[in-house]
């Protein structure tokens, strides 16, 4: 009798059963795959962005709470491999500086993603990413010939950007553009500034997953789309490698920021409806 079910039961039926116990449009779950793969793909070539450049659109589809958990799966798993692949190149010094003042504002962050509903932390995300948007296409990268390592008020103002890049990492697990404002400005090299930036991902990530299976966060839901989406972060991984020693990396980051900007529009549209 199963057999007979099993075989009358639709198409669609059985690929949202398999997918998930949640009734979603499989066209949803190939934007997510397709977003997941060209922002993984940016976040290798360059070392950042591709959280927050999924969130948004991945948000529109499945709701803000339920995206963030998932995406931050993808980030550490394009970490480990990123860090794993370049791990001669990680400025240690750096990466204990970004990590020890963003760890300090961690706990924030982490308190007010608890107490904070799903639109209003749309809107701060759209304003803050569409902040970091128009910022990113007027400045996308530092001068190959900029050495200075952050002296003077100038260096006390960006170190205390990574504090508040710490308060929204906890947030929203998308504090990465505050942390890159300073570490582009420490970091000239482009593939050091790469790996540097992914151990540091990966070290902040692995923090919030931990917080987040002890207090039980997960559901069974996040961790099934986690792990069907990790393919597509692996092949973004393994494009955005092989581009990164090969692509104009100024053109490409600006393309980045504008595809920011869209995706901030998008989600204030979507959290002040």
């Amino acid at each position: 009798m199963r057999s007979r079910r099993a075989a009358t039961r639709p198409p669609s039926a059985r690929w949202r059963r398999w997918i998930d116990a949640r009734v979603i449009e499989p066209g949803h779950y190939a934007l997510i795959f397709a977003v997941i793969l060209l922002a993984n793909t940016a976040s290798s070539l360059t070392g950042f962005g591709g959280t927050i450049l999924a969130l948004p659109f991945v948000a529109l589809v499945i709701g803000l709470k339920l995206a963030v958990p998932v995406l931050v799966v993808q980030a550490w798993v394009l970490a480990v491999f990123i860090v794993t692949e370049a791990h001669r190149h990680i400025s240690w010094r750096d990466w204990a500086k970004i990590v020890g003042f963003v760890i300090a504002g961690l706990p924030v962050g982490l308190w007010a993603a608890t107490v904070m509903p799903e639109d209003p932390l749309k809107v701060a995300l759209g304003l803050f990413t569409l902040g970091v948007g128009i910022y990113g296409v007027i400045h996308p990268m530092p001068r190959e010939d900029s050495r200075e390592r952050l002296v003077g008020w100038k260096g006390r103002a960006l170190t205390a950007l990574l504090a508040l890049g710490g308060v929204v990492h906890g947030a929203f697990a998308t504090g990465g553009p505050l942390i890159v404002v300073y570490g582009t400005r420490a970091i000239p090299e482009k593939s050091v500034f790469r790996v540097t930036m992914s151990a540091t991902w990966l070290t902040l990530n692995t923090i919030l997953l931990t917080q987040w299976f002890v207090r039980g966060t997960f559901t069974p839901q996040q961790l099934h789309l986690a792990g069907l989406c990790i393919p597509f972060t692996l092949a973004g991984m393994a494009l955005g490698t092989f581009a990164h020693y090969r692509v104009d990396e100024v053109l490409f980051r600006r393309a980045v920021y504008a595809v920011l900007i869209a995706a901030a529009i998008m989600l204030l549209v979507s959290g002040l409806s």
